[in-house]
């Protein structure tokens, strides 16, 4: 029999995705409290998740609203049932630290001697564009209310 939450959650996701029957949402309880696992089909995922993550965020704070009534922390992690392929489970959103991963190997790469100076000019356009889209990313992060 499911719990509250979990019939919380499945009411809410059910009603925003295309496919209702492939919801499936585990619960588990660990030791930062109730964690509980959201699984949709992958053409549904962009629905759950909405953009910049705003649904999903909005379905974790409708979820700590539930905890404060009974007195419960809860975690929601979407899991991408379509990048399950080497068996790992990733999450909605990448982390702040992946993020500055990624930027900080971007800032080390140097163009080698064997590009030709169009693709110098291409590369740090490319560069200058994702440097850009990743500190809107952090500005975006910053916003948000946790």
């Amino acid at each position: 029999m499911s719990s509250i939450d979990q019939q919380f959650v499945e009411f809410i996701v059910k009603s925003l995705v295309g496919n209702p029957d492939k919801v499936i949402i585990e619960r588990r309880i660990d030791e930062k409290g109730v964690l509980l696992e959201l699984s949709v089909d992958p053409d549904d995922l962009g629905r759950v998740i909405g953009k910049r993550g705003a649904t999903a965020q909005s379905i974790r704070t409708l979820l700590r609203a539930l905890g404060t009534k009974n007195e419960a922390r809860y975690n929601l992690k979407i899991i991408d049932t379509a990048e399950q392929t080497d068996g790992e489970e990733s999450d909605d959103t990448p982390s702040d630290e992946d993020t500055s991963k990624k930027n900080s190997e971007k800032s080390t790469e140097k163009p080698t001697e064997a590009n030709n100076s169009g693709d110098q000019v291409e590369d740090e356009e490319e560069e200058s564009s994702s440097l850009k889209k990743a500190k809107q990313e952090l500005a975006d992060l910053d916003d948000l209310d946790i």
